[in-house]
Formats: structure tokens, sequence, C-alpha cells
């Protein structure tokens, strides 16, 4: 039974599979460290025009991301001696605590990679196929996003929506036309592996009514590490995120997920920092204090010009104050995620049941590196059983511009 179960774990791991495995530690060390790391971003690096470079040497700033193995996850039940008579019931159940506990982490996944990407693509009608797919392409790339290994995972209803274009060879004119027609199979479409996703996460149409930048000069300077005051004890920074001061009459209906744009930012491409001629699309991260939200990715405007400023700059200007945020998730609708494989990684965790603590131990680790365990434990009080099925596991996006989410029918 325990075999069976840990046999068929990774193949319904699709999203996992889509994923990027990152073992940070050996399990000694991450007790210590409380299950998180910091692991070491990209650099990007500026050039400079001339032989003569004095003005331009500057010290070196490495970006790092924490990670942590925040999920920990049970599938449990109890089992009466009359139950005890029919060893393929927990059997069976043991495949049910399969689906689910593979469901867990397929959703965890979905959900950091959908909420927390800073890429939004709003299409105001149904899904069509190609256009709504290299929408995202176009915008991906004029960033600078690497090309390779891009992964879209759609809900039903918007792939077969997709498909259904594909199945008619008056309006395709393709050879995919007969998987579309049979099997609702769209492949391959602007530079994106394509799934359709049985799980769902509608995102609420955004509330927070009129919104403006409230003050100036809010960009965020990348740096390595903070000082803290008085001790001089020195921490790493998440560049990730930078705060945001706002003002809405409706500020309390602002919510994590909500995407938007700022007047006058547009994107600029990560390398060759050219304007891109589109707006910046941010994510709400949170709202750490009273009419503050956080956003991702950074405001890195090289506003200082500050060489680590002219290293990661995302943007073209600093938000003027004043400047009015326009919402874009103004419908509800299934949000579609998109990343890049080696952005959103995947941790498995790690954790001791000592057998000799009065329970029969079974364990074993799937390839995906996901350690699962069995137990069960004895009732001599009505001769019962429980028992119970264990994964440990995290999830990270290590940089928001390099995932986001399609989201149709906006207004």
């Amino acid at each position: 039974m325990f075999d069976n179960m840990i046999e068929g774990f990774d193949d319904q791991l699709v999203i996992a599979k889509a994923a990027q495995k990152y073992t940070p530690l050996d399990p000694q060390s991450m007790q210590r460290v409380g299950d998180k790391v910091w692991i070491p971003a990209p650099y990007i690096a500026a050039s400079y025009d001339g032989f003569d470079q004095t003005a331009n040497f500057g010290d070196m700033t490495e970006l790092t991301v924490p990670v942590s193995i925040g999920y920990h996850k049970s599938s449990n039940g109890k089992m009466t001696a009359k139950d005890l008579r029919d060893p393929l019931q927990l059997s069976r159940y043991g495949d049910a605590a399969k689906q689910k506990l593979s469901s867990d982490i397929n959703y965890a996944l979905f959900t950091t990679a959908a909420i927390q990407g800073s890429q939004f693509i709003k299409r105001t009608t149904a899904p069509t196929g190609f256009d709504d797919i290299a929408a995202a392409d176009a915008q991906l790339t004029e960033q600078g996003v690497p090309l390779a290994n891009r992964m879209a995972f759609l809900a039903p209803r918007v792939y077969n929506g997709m498909a259904s274009n594909l199945a008619k060879p008056q309006t395709s004119g393709l050879r995919e036309t007969m998987n579309a027609y049979q099997k609702a199979f769209i492949g391959d479409i602007a530079g994106f592996e394509t799934y359709k996703n049985d799980q769902s996460l509608r995102l609420a149409a955004a509330t927070g009514g009129a919104t403006t930048v409230n003050g100036a000069n809010q960009y965020w300077v990348p740096k390595a590490t903070s000082t803290a005051a008085g001790t001089g004890e020195t921490e790493n920074v998440d560049n990730r995120y930078s705060p945001l001061t706002v003002t809405a009459a409706t500020y309390a209906n602002i919510k994590a997920g909500d995407a938007f744009t700022i007047a006058g930012v547009n994107s600029v491409h990560m390398i060759t920092k050219q304007d891109t001629g589109q707006l910046q699309t941010f994510r709400v991260i949170g709202k750490p204090s009273a009419g503050v939200i956080t956003v991702a990715p950074a405001i890195i405007s090289a506003g200082g010009g500050t060489k680590a400023e002219k290293e990661y700059q995302n943007v073209t200007a600093t938000p003027a104050n004043g400047a009015a945020l326009t919402w874009l998730n103004t419908t509800t609708a299934e949000l579609n995620p998109f990343f890049v494989k080696d952005n959103l990684l995947l941790l498995p965790g790690s954790y001791t049941v000592d057998p000799e603590a009065g329970w029969e131990v079974m364990r074993a680790t799937t390839e995906l590196g996901i350690a699962i365990s069995y137990v069960r434990q004895g009732e001599i009080n009505d001769l019962s059983m429980k028992f119970r099925w264990d994964i440990d596991f995290g999830t990270a996006l290590t940089n928001p511009q390099m995932a986001g989410s399609l989201a149709f029918n906006q207004a």
C-alpha cells in the first residue's frame, strides 16, 4: 500500500515539474536557521562610455532572496477494528491522500506565481488563443526576460476556449487542428509550454477606487545588506518589493494580488535599460502600515544615481507626487499564471519522525525530493488505528518580473 502511494506521487505534480527544485541546506542546518535561508540572485551589470572610468568604479551589489519551508500538510484518518477487515480501505485512502497532498503542492506553486508575479496581462475579451499568449510573450521579451523555459497554466475554460479556435480548420489552418478537436489540446504557443490546470484561483475586482501616489521621490535603492541603528548589526535585504505611500479614500479595500500601473512609469529592458514604451505593471503584495502598500517589483528608477540603481533599474521614472494608479483587475476573474521555470522554486522540506516514540513509521523520498512519511498508531481502548500521511515543502518566486497572470473578460 505504501509503495503504491509513493509510486505515482510525482506523476500528479504537474506544476511542480514545471518549477525548479531547490534544496538549500542539509536538514540539520535548516533546523538551526528556522527553515529560512537567503539565496543569491543573478547579477545585472552596467556599462559606461569611454576609456576613463575613474568615476564609475563602485562596490558590487549582490542581491539575495529569502526562501523558506513554509508548508506542512497532513492527510489523516482513523479506522475501526471493523474497517480493518478490508485491507483495501487503507489502500484507497492512500490514493486519496496522494491526490490531495500533490494537489496542495501544485496549488501552493500556482498561487505563488499568480499572486506575486508582477506581470499582469489584462484581456478585455474571452480567450481567443495565440493573441492572448503572445501578449504575455511580448511583455516579457521587451523587458529582457529569458526566452527559454516559459510555462503557462490555464484554467479549464480558458484553455478549452483557446483550443476551440484551433479546432476550426476554416479559421486556424493548423496541423494541430485534430488534437485541438479530439483532446482540447493546444500545445506550445508563442514561446510558452501551455498546460490545462484543474485548479482555480479567482481574483476579485479591485475596489481601491481613485488612488494616487502620496509623496515624491518614492524609489528603491537596491542594497545587499542593511545596518541596524544602535547595534550596528547587518542583515540581508529583500529587494523584490518596495513600499509605496498612497492616498485612497477606500484604502481599506486595496488587497494583496491587485494589479495596477502608475501614470508616467514605464518598464525598461532589464539589460539595455531602454524604455519599452509600456507602463510597468505592479502587484500589491501587502499593506504594512496605514496608507502604505508593498508593491512588486520594487520601484527602481535610478533616481539616486548609484551604481546599484543603474544596474537593477526596472522603470523609466520615479512616480510623481499625485500620479494616478490605474487598477487592472477590474472584473472578478480566474488568474492564469505564467512564469520562467528557473524563477519559480519548489523547496523540499525535512522533518524527523522517531519510530521509537511509540508508533510505526514508513518514509520515502520522491524523485522531486518530497519526503513523505506514513505513521500509524493503535488505540488499545477500542482497537482502532489512527494514521497520517505528511509532507513538508516551501515555494518561492525569486524575481516578480519573471512571472505573472493572464486575466480575461476585464472591463
